[in-house]
């Protein structure tokens, strides 16, 4: 084999081994997106289950949607505290899903219909404490993602249990 031949041959690995280089390297990112939306279902889901947010949900997502302030002022600190709860909960996931950290159709899917839903039960409990505190920043993120869920007709579509009635587990 001349030096000819040889210099052809290693160009002829060398991208041989580029290519397969790329070909893993995309496998690797696919992989850890994967593992990062696992990861974010995880916490997604840690946050949704413990006592605090429990039992602030039994306490609010049975008021009627609209409920002026002073009624759900009138209902006690617990009602107030179980808002301050929902809120903050929620405005740090319109934030995370803001900044694509947390995916929309995650949070749809896992938590998005109550979202929207207990954004009309305290939405005028938010906006009176807005107007009286000055801080018009008040759960702006929780609210951002109750609209975009609801532009998205969580609340109306179709249940998991009626979309997937015949789904069935891979292997």
């Amino acid at each position: 084999m001349d030096l000819a031949s040889l210099s052809q041959f290693a160009q002829i690995v060398g991208n041989f081994a580029v290519v397969v280089a790329l070909f893993f390297g995309m496998a690797q990112i696919r992989q850890f997106r994967r593992q990062r939306l696992d990861a974010a279902a995880i916490e997604l889901m840690r946050s949704i289950e413990d006592q605090q947010f429990t039992h602030a949900f039994r306490l609010i997502y049975p008021l009627p949607a609209g409920m002026p302030a002073d009624e759900l002022r009138a209902l006690g600190p617990d009602y107030e505290d179980a808002a301050l709860a929902l809120g903050a909960r929620f405005e740090s996931m319109g934030l995370l899903v803001h900044r694509d950290s947390l995916p929309m159709h995650l949070v749809e899917e896992i938590v998005g219909g109550a979202i929207v839903l207990l954004w009309q039960r305290l939405r005028p409990w938010v906006e009176a404490n807005r107007r009286e505190q000055g801080h018009p920043l008040l759960f702006e993120w929780f609210q951002w993602l109750a609209e975009r869920l609801d532009e998205r007709g969580r609340p109306m579509q179709t249940p998991a249990y009626e979309r997937f009635r015949r789904w069935s587990p891979k292997g």
